[in-house]
């Protein structure tokens, strides 16, 4: 059947040679009814034809013109128009829509091939000076060839399609001399005379270049920094470009084996690490698939590269364009690898890790999966040292790579200042909370084991790595696996952190010792602080320097046992200390007595030196304030047992029974004034100030989840008592007129002593029976004494009584006037203070202190 099909289109092909050859040269496109026939063609004209018309049908070239069968329809008749045959045109145009009309089997399924083919002859016809002569027309295909690129195309019909004519054939142009093989030859050559070396050893001596090794034409240059083609080597520039751009992944290749060369020759040394040697290893299993592609290029590029002409016997050849293809993909990732080579040259560890993360955000596919399986590897020993740290407390970090750095410290400082981040150190894919939470666990553990003595963080890690699913010692952490590393150190300081809390709380009694300062060191526990006032009182008037520590301990002991303090636990009472500061000449007992408390580790973690030198400077203040209380206190007792009368002075004159009167009533009002002011500031220290402070801690210690959050809140605790307590850097000018103010009331204790020493004497001298006997006592003893200023009574008479009696009440008044008006300046200004503090609870100080609103009216608060 297929023999059969084929001569029916050579038929068919003759036939249609022979109609061409048999028209006159001026029959129109539909036929010339009227013409004469023509005579039979020349056989031999006939043969050439036909081999003419069958070298055109075999051809597989495309046309470059768009395949419109209606559009090359209007263009024929358009072209018939404008020449003149509007007949013909009209007759084209009816034949044309039969022709298109035709569907279903033997029509003819790719119409503009038929016209195409139609058109291209008719106008090769026309072009013609002598008749039909196809040969003779062959210079004019042969320029129409080159104007359209040498491309048209036919389509055979059904039959010819099952014997390989797949959709028509292309128009190139008639070879009768085989003009085609002549220019095969000479364009090879002419490749010969412009290369002197073949492609096949620039193929290979590429090959040997993206290897780092020179070949025998493509060598390393130093000056230029790269492989290049020698010049005295003749190639065409367009080989020459090639040869360049190809051999650039050898010089890439050169920078990432240098490296790996280096790092490998200096490891271990610190500046390398575990983390560059993870990188190198990385890089060294990238080469590694390198090679292997090399290897595959080299035993290709051994077979010939065939020429244009000829018929390569299989496509398993390298040729320099081949090649180009094959090196794309290596050449990216060697482009790439150089570029962190570049990058990580100075760096390590995490800090590397970091650099290289930089590059993996990158959209194209191909960069990410290779950047991720890269850093799945250079991250790996980080991730180790991470997972140690955060469940076992260790710190394998011989090299300084991880973003947590430790340093031997104290115990008591371990938490504190044994371990930090390191910023530089930190990768861009570890959050700075995720490393501050990270950082928190592993000292945790270590602050259990070293300062706490406990392993039972040990129970609480293995759950925590059971309920991350990270029980094995790797465990599934890596590069891209964020949420797995959360998980696990979220719930290891979980675990870990409630265990501290617990045995802060249980085994350490944290809560219990809080209270045990605050009772103590902040004079919470009344009864003993007013006992041990009572009984070091008379110790601590004595200079500092004669005082015995010993005998103050003793006498801290007694007011421990005196009070409610006995039924406290032993163990508290045992840390409570009496300390004696350091003291120069002059200073009094009072000056350098204070009571300590001994935190011991661990508390001394939370306890530091500059947390109990805080309460040290808050215990010296409520001290004071206790002593200027205890002061006005003893100056009521001594004030109280009035029995100084008007009928205990009937010797004396009215005069000096008034005089006495007003000194004593100015007494009273100036104690009542400075009581008024010391009451309300004790009142606002310990309930505004101490209970406050007390209550928000207790509650933040009962909300704290961690060591931190204790510390934190503990800060908090004794900040706020040193800022509402007038001893912050804000309030250091009101710390100090408070202090002034302290020190006058003290003064004036002192000289209500006097005043009430010089009566019960005056009325020893009297004889008043009246007076107690204790008090007549005192008023022998004192008898000698220079009490009465200018001097003391004497019994020259009841003139000589009156007069010296005088002398010192007037000698009283005087001092006890100037007392009132610096006390009244020094209030008015410490007063003037308070509105412009910045701490809000000051406010509540000038409220308690003015709620009646007296010192307004009587000017001081203006």
């Amino acid at each position: 059947m297929e023999e059969e099909d084929q001569h029916k289109v050579a038929d068919l092909v003759k036939e249609l040679v022979l109609r061409l050859l048999t028209r006159s040269p001026g029959a129109g496109a539909g036929g010339g009814g009227g013409d004469p026939p023509a005579a039979p063609p020349d056989p031999l004209r006939l043969q050439s034809s036909l081999r003419y018309a069958f070298r055109i049908l075999s051809s597989r070239l495309t046309p470059s013109v768009a395949p419109d069968a209606t559009a090359l329809a209007e263009s024929i008749k358009r072209r018939l128009a404008t020449q003149g045959k509007s007949s013909q045109a009209l007759s084209f145009a009816d034949l044309y829509a039969k022709f298109a009309s035709k569907t279903g089997p033997g029509s003819v399924n790719n119409k503009w091939a038929v016209l195409y083919l139609l058109k291209i002859v008719a106008e090769d016809r026309n072009s013609a000076s002598n008749g039909l002569d196809f040969s003779g027309s062959l210079p004019n295909l042969d320029s129409f060839e080159a104007e359209l690129g040498s491309k048209s195309r036919v389509l055979r019909d059904r039959e010819g399609e099952r014997n390989g004519w797949s959709n028509g054939v292309l128009l190139v142009a008639k070879d009768p001399e085989n003009l085609r093989d002549l220019a095969f030859k000479e364009y090879a050559n002419l490749v010969k005379e412009e290369n002197e070396v073949s492609e096949e050893v620039l193929v290979r001596d590429v090959l040997y270049a993206c290897q780092g090794i020179d070949g025998k034409y493509v060598k390393f240059g130093t000056i230029v920094d790269g492989y290049i083609l020698s010049d005295l080597v003749k190639v065409p520039r367009a080989t020459r470009t090639m040869v360049r751009k190809l051999c650039e992944l050898g010089w890439l290749f050169r920078k990432v084996k240098g490296y790996i060369s280096e790092c490998m020759d200096r490891f271990p040394a610190e500046d390398v690490g575990t983390v560059g040697q993870a990188f190198c290893a990385a890089l060294q299993d990238e080469l590694s698939e390198y090679f292997k592609l090399l290897a595959v290029l080299e035993a290709q590029s051994m077979n010939p590269i065939p020429l244009v002409s000829e018929t390569a016997s299989s496509d398993n050849y390298l040729s320099l364009r081949r090649l180009s293809v094959w090196l794309a993909e290596p050449m990216v990732k060697m482009r790439l690898m150089a570029v962190l080579v570049d990058k990580c040259r100075v760096l390590r560890g995490g800090a590397m890790a970091g650099a290289i993360h930089l590059h993996a955000q990158h959209g194209d596919p191909l960069v990410h999966e290779f950047m991720r399986r890269l850093l799945t590897r250079v991250c790996s020993p980080l991730f180790e040292m991470v997972r140690s740290w955060v469940l076992e407390g260790e710190l394998e970090d011989n090299f300084a790579e991880l973003f947590i750095v430790g340093q031997p410290v104290k115990a008591e400082s371990l938490w504190r200042e044994g371990y930090r981040l390191h910023a530089g150190m930190l990768p861009s894919f570890i959050s700075p909370s995720l490393a501050q939470r990270i950082l928190r666990t592993g000292k945790s553990i270590n602050f259990l084991r070293v300062c706490c003595e406990d392993r039972g963080w040990a129970n609480a890690a293995t759950e925590a790595a059971s309920a991350a699913g990270t029980t094995t010692r790797r465990g599934s952490l890596g590069y891209g696996e964020t949420e797995a590393l959360e998980s696990l150190v979220d719930e290891a300081a979980k675990r870990i952190d409630k265990h501290l809390l617990d045995v802060m709380y249980n085994r350490y009694k944290f809560k219990e010792h809080c209270l045990a300062i605050k009772q103590y060191l902040l004079l919470g526990q009344g009864d003993f602080v007013q006992y041990l006032m009572d009984i070091v009182w008379p110790e601590l008037s004595e200079p500092a320097n004669t005082i015995s520590s010993f005998k103050l301990a003793g006498l801290l002991e007694s007011a421990i046992r005196s009070s409610n303090a006995q039924y406290d636990d032993p163990e508290i009472l045992d840390r409570l200390r009496v300390k004696m500061m350091p003291h120069g000449t002059g200073d009094r007992g009072w000056d350098v007595f204070s009571l300590h408390y001994d935190p011991r580790v661990p508390l001394d973690t939370i306890f530091t030196e500059s947390v109990m030198a805080k309460y040290l400077k808050i215990f010296n203040f409520l001290w004071k304030l206790r002593r200027v209380e205890h002061a006005l206190i003893g100056a009521w007792k001594t004030m109280k047992p009035n029995c100084i009368t008007s009928h205990a002075f009937l010797k004396l004159q009215r005069a000096v029974k008034l005089q006495l009167l007003s000194t004593l009533r100015r007494c009273q009002v100036l104690w009542n004034e400075m009581n008024h002011f010391v009451t309300n500031l004790q009142y606002y220290i310990m309930f505004e100030v101490l209970e406050v402070s007390w209550s928000n801690f207790s509650n933040e210690i009962e909300a704290a989840k961690d060591l931190d959050d204790l510390l934190a809140a503990h800060d908090k605790y004794l900040n706020s008592i040193v800022e509402k307590s007038l001893l912050g850097e804000r309030s250091q000018t009101l710390h100090k007129s408070l202090f002034v103010l302290f020190d006058l009331i003290l003064r004036f204790r002192s000289h209500a002593d006097r005043l009430y020493e010089g009566i019960y004497e005056l009325q020893a001298r009297t004889g008043n029976s009246s007076l107690p006997s204790r008090d007549k006592s005192k008023a022998r003893k004192q008898k000698n004494d220079q009490s009465l200023e200018p001097g003391s009574l004497i019994t020259d008479g009841r003139k000589a009584l009156t007069q010296r009696a005088g002398d010192f009440l007037q000698n009283m008044r005087q001092d006890l006037d100037a007392i009132s008006k610096e006390y009244t300046s020094l209030l008015e200004g410490f007063l003037s203070q308070l509105p412009v503090q910045q701490h809000v609870d000051l406010k509540f100080l000038l409220f308690r202190l003015e709620f009646t609103e007296f010192y307004s009216q009587s000017g001081l608060g203006k």
